[in-house]
């Protein structure tokens, strides 16, 4: 059996323990693995910083850049990637992937437009406003966390579900959102 049918076969197998996850479980994770470095200065810098240039965008500005990142996926020339994924809050998510010892398997933040500030490693696309790790934190408040279901994720072959939360600034003030992939596996 070549690697790859393999790998698909057990991830079948794995799939009904990861498909009976709750939300307590993600919670729980949250709390103990998340929560502690969520607030991060290097972080709120970030999300502060592109606020001041993405706030007054409107969507067609926005959808230009999706489109532009959706174009560099992938390619040769990626300036509009690169600058999510070279950056002092990017090399803070890639520490926080390795520290979790493989439990996470990818972490990015967006601004309060919904846009990727920095990210772990590349995402299907650059803007997130449009999709529940967003529209289910960011506009709801301080505090709020969403749960995705568990599904299986092609770049890491493994299941995982993502926690996403809204972040905030020193004065608690709403500035973006974050969401972390967690391998189901690290959720049991």
């Amino acid at each position: 059996m070549k690697p790859t049918t393999l790998a698909f076969a057990l991830t079948l197998l794995a799939a009904p323990a990861a498909q009976a996850m709750d939300g307590s479980q993600m919670k729980s994770y949250f709390d103990a693995n998340i929560a502690p470095w969520m607030g991060s200065q290097v972080l709120v810098d970030a999300i502060v910083a592109q606020n001041a240039v993405t706030g007054g965008y409107d969507a067609a500005q926005i959808d230009a850049l999706d489109q532009t990142w959706r174009a560099e996926v992938g390619s040769g020339s990626t300036p509009t990637i690169d600058a999510v994924l070279n950056n002092a809050a990017a090399d803070f998510l890639r520490d926080q992937v390795a520290a979790a010892g493989g439990a996470i398997t990818e972490v990015f933040i967006m601004d309060g437009q919904g846009l990727n500030v920095a990210a772990s490693g590349v995402t299907s696309d650059y803007w997130q406003g449009d999709e529940a790790k967003f529209q289910e934190t960011y506009p709801m408040g301080a505090g709020t966390l969403h749960f995705s279901e568990i599904e299986f994720d092609e770049s890491s072959q493994t299941y995982q579900a993502q926690i996403s939360v809204t972040l905030t600034d020193g004065t608690g003030a709403v500035i973006g959102a974050m969401t972390v992939g967690v391998n189901a596996d690290a959720l049991m």
